[in-house]
C-alpha cells in the first residue's frame, strides 16, 4: 500500500475554538474545522442558547457572540464535549437550558459537573446521580470560585469549568481529588487555548487549574488535522507492510493523537515527518505492545485491533475510563476481537491480547466510532470482515468510508497483495 491521506479538522480543537468563541467579546473565526456530528451538535447548542455560529462555509466558520438566553433546548447527541462544555455555558444565560441526547449518553459520566456548578451558584435539576437529562436553570451569571471534583472519569469535567471560568464572577479555580485525571493532554490543550484567547490561566499546582475573571478576546483559529483519527490510516502501513502519509502533521501541537508516531513505531513502523506531513512505513510485522495508554485513550481500539495482528502479547493498560465512553470500549473490544479468533482478556484497567489465526465475521460497533476503525483496520488482513454499523463513524469523521476505501484501492495494492500472496485484504466498507 502506498497512499496519502487528507483529514479533516480535529474535533477537539474544534469543540474547544467554538466554546471560547461563544463567551469572546467580538467575533471569530474557525479555518478548516471539523464538520461532523459531534461539532454540529456543539454549534447547534451555542445556537439554541443565542450566539450566532455561521457554519455555511466548510472551511470557516463565524461565531458572533450575543447575550445568552433560554429557554433552549440541546441535543447532545453522544458528544461527551456537548454534555460536559456547554452545562457550565448554559449557567450564564438567562432562562432554563435543557440538555438531553442519545440514550447512551443518560450513562455517561456527568455527575462531579453538575455538583461542582452547584457548589459555585449554579442551580440544575437532573436525573438522579446527576445525570441526563437535566436543566440548567441560568440566571445570566455565575458567581464562581474554587472547586473540589473527582475527574478520573474524564478530563473534560475538567474543561468544561475552565473554559466558561473566566466568565465566573470570580473565576475558577477547579480542585481535582481521586485517581489520576484520564487524558491529561486535552487539558493541556484546554490551558493553552484559553490562554491564546486571553484568559489568565495557573496550572503550576498538579490538580489544581486556576482561571482568572475576565472577558476573552474573539480571535481566528486555524484547526490542526485531527491526529486521533489518523490512527487507522497509519495503522493500514503496519498491516499492509505500506506506506501511508498523512497531510499537514503538525511539527508542534497539543492534540495527544500525535503520540501516534512513538506508539506506531514500537509496534515496528517506522516515521518520518517532513514538509508534507506525516509518513508511517510498515514492514508486514507488527509487534506486540505495552503501554500505559491513560493520557490516549482513544487510540486504544486501533492500537487493539494492531495487537491482535502481532506476532506477541499486548497489554494496553490506564484505560478503565474506557468502560465510561460511547460505549464499553474494553468489553466490546474483548468481545469483537475474541469472536474474530484473538484471545482478549479484559483486566481492571485496561486488556491483555495474545494474537491467534483469526477469522472472517461480523463486528458490531456499537454506535462507536472508534470500534468501526479497529474493525477496518482487522479487515485489511483477515478476509471477510463484515461492520455491522459503519454510518457511526459520521460522529467524528464523516469521510470514513470513503477515505478508507481510497487508501484501500491505492495503486500498490496489487503489488503489495502479489508479493504477500494475501489477497482479499478487504477495507472495502
Amino acid at each position: 500500500m502506498r497512499a496519502t491521506v487528507r483529514l479533516p479538522g480535529s474535533k477537539s480543537l474544534t469543540a474547544r475554538a467554538l466554546v471560547l468563541a461563544a463567551v469572546s467579546v467580538g467575533p471569530s473565526t474557525l479555518r478548516a474545522p471539523l464538520r461532523a456530528r459531534d461539532t454540529e451538535l456543539m454549534a447547534g447548542g451555542l445556537r439554541a442558547m443565542g450566539a450566532h455560529v455561521s457554519t455555511v462555509d466548510d472551511q470557516r466558520w463565524v461565531v458572533r457572540p450575543r447575550p445568552l438566553a433560554g429557554p433552549a433546548r440541546v441535543d447532545v447527541g453522544l458528544a461527551g464535549t456537548v454534555m460536559r462544555f456547554l452545562p457550565p455555558v448554559a449557567g450564564l444565560a438567562e432562562g432554563p437550558v435543557t440538555f438531553d441526547g442519545d440514550p447512551r449518553a443518560r450513562a455517561r459520566p456527568l455527575g462531579p459537573l453538575v455538583e461542582a456548578l452547584r457548589s459555585v451558584g449554579v442551580r440544575i435539576d437532573s436525573a438522579p446521580g446527576g445525570g441526563l437529562p437535566l436543566t440548567v436553570h441560568g440566571v445570566g451569571r455565575v458567581t464562581g470560585g474554587e472547586v473540589t471534583i473527582d475527574a478520573s472519569a474524564s478530563s473534560q469535567l475538567v474543561s468544561g469549568l475552565l473554559l466558561a471560568g473566566a466568565d465566573f464572577d470570580r473565576g475558577i479555580v477547579v480542585r481535582h481529588v481521586g485517581p489520576p485525571v484520564p487524558s491529561a493532554p486535552h487539558l493541556r490543550m484546554t490551558v493553552e487555548m484559553l490562554r491564546s484567547a486571553g484568559a489568565g490561566v495557573d496550572d503550576s499546582t498538579p490538580n489544581v487549574w486556576a482561571v482568572e475573571p475576565g472577558r476573552l478576546v474573539g480571535r481566528a483559529w486555524d484547526i490542526e488535522p485531527d491526529l486521533s483519527g489518523a490512527a487507522p490510516f497509519l495503522a493500514a502501513a503496519l498491516v499492509t507492510g505500506g506506506e501511508v502519509t498523512v497531510l499537514d502533521w503538525p511539527r508542534s501541537t497539543t492534540q495527544p493523537g500525535d503520540q501516534l508516531r512513538s506508539l506506531l513505531a514500537a509496534m515496528g513502523g517506522s516515521w518520518t515527518l517532513g514538509t508534507d506531513g506525516l509518513t508511517m512505513r510498515g514492514t508486514g510485522r507488527i509487534h506486540g505492545l505495552d503501554a500505559d495508554l491513560s493520557g490516549v485513550g482513544e487510540l486504544t481500539p486501533v492500537l487493539a485491533a494492531l495487537a491482535a495482528l502481532a506476532d506477541s502479547p499486548s497489554r494496553l493498560r490506564g484505560i478503565a475510563h474506557l468502560r465510561g465512553h460511547e460505549t464499553d470500549r474494553l468489553a466490546a473490544l474483548a468481545r469483537e476481537l475474541s469472536g474474530l479468533g484473538a484471545a482478549v482478556t479484559e483486566t481492571a484497567d485496561g486488556l491483555e491480547i495474545h494474537p491467534r489465526p483469526l477469522h472472517g465475521g461480523v463486528f458490531e460497533t456499537y454506535d462507536d466510532h472508534r470500534l468501526a476503525h479497529a474493525a477496518a483496520v482487522v479487515g485489511l488482513a483477515v478476509p471477510g470482515v463484515r461492520l455491522s454499523d459503519v454510518a457511526c463513524t459520521g460522529k467524528t469523521l464523516p469521510e470514513f468510508p470513503a477515505l478508507w476505501e481510497s487508501l484501500t484501492n491505492a495503486p500498490d495494492r496489487t503489488d503489495h497483495e502479489s508479493r504477500t500472496g494475501h489477497k482479499g485484504q478487504g477495507g472495502g466498507l
